[in-house]
């Protein structure tokens, strides 16, 4: 892939790392940003090789929203309606990649950029990473930004972010359950490390069965959810990599997965 690609994709050891590669520009949202994104996770739910996805970023900014400025060059409810779908087809498609996705934040993540940190099942911030979500200082109430960071922090604390547009250091995000873990900026990809290395110690049946189930669930009651969860369950028990697991504990010993 070149390099004035509007996304970098490399695989190494079971971890595909997708980068938003217009770090001059703080790597907004452009209608031809999300094509290539959605184009990249599209490809990657097929790929059985690659078992984390971290979405990484280049520049000083990890991701500032939507292309303000194509968004003004074309004023038109149709255009605005195609572009907020397409958005909206990435963010689910990221929470529906079999793989689980660690957004890897290192700078300013705004607007729908902070909705893709939401989307993404797992983050790791620098510490000098700042979220907000600021579409009402310009008149626009960030509404699709809404739905992944009302599913991410407390409602209050949703509401305050949205009806403000102020920004939060990556400690509070962390506090209010935006991202996972906070590290100094050159203990960042160490950190991100750990993290994947620690998922890709578990076998992959059980990783994609149950990030499947659990965003299913949460949109059930609960007796739904037990059902989906037990049947969920009763699958996993079924693959050989959980009949090892078991029979390792049984037996006092580290599991053999195999591979």
């Amino acid at each position: 892939m070149t390099e004035d690609a509007y996304v970098l994709k490399t695989v190494a050891g079971g971890v595909a790392t997708l980068t938003l590669n217009r770090g001059d520009r703080f790597n907004p949202l452009s209608g031809e940003m999300l094509t290539a994104l959605q184009r990249e996770v599209d490809a990657l739910r097929h790929d059985e090789s690659v078992r984390v996805v971290v979405l990484a970023a280049a520049g000083k900014a990890f991701c500032a929203g939507h292309d303000l400025k194509q968004m003004r060059a074309e004023p038109s409810e149709a255009y605005y309606r195609k572009l907020f779908n397409q958005c909206s087809k990435l963010m689910l498609s990221l929470q529906q990649l079999p793989q689980p996705v660690i957004a890897r934040v290192h700078g300013l993540a705004t607007a729908a950029g902070c909705q893709l940190v939401a989307m993404c099942d797992l983050a790791v911030a620098s510490r000098e990473a700042r979220f907000a979500v600021s579409g009402v200082n310009y008149g626009l109430f960030c509404a699709t930004p809404s739905v992944a960071l009302s599913r991410n922090v407390s409602r209050k604390q949703a509401m305050e972010m949205l009806l403000t547009g102020e920004f939060i250091d990556a400690d509070t995000a962390r506090e209010r359950g935006l991202v996972n873990r906070v590290a100094a900026p050159e203990e960042l990809d160490a950190e991100v490390a750990r993290l994947t290395a620690s998922i890709l110690a578990k076998p992959a049946v059980a990783v994609s069965m149950g990030k499947q189930m659990f965003y299913r669930q949460l949109e059930m009651g609960i007796g739904a959810a037990y059902q989906l969860a037990g049947q969920t369950m009763a699958c996993n028990m079924m693959d050989e990599a959980a009949l090892e697991g078991v029979q390792a504990f049984i037996e006092k010993r580290r599991p053999n997965w195999g591979g």
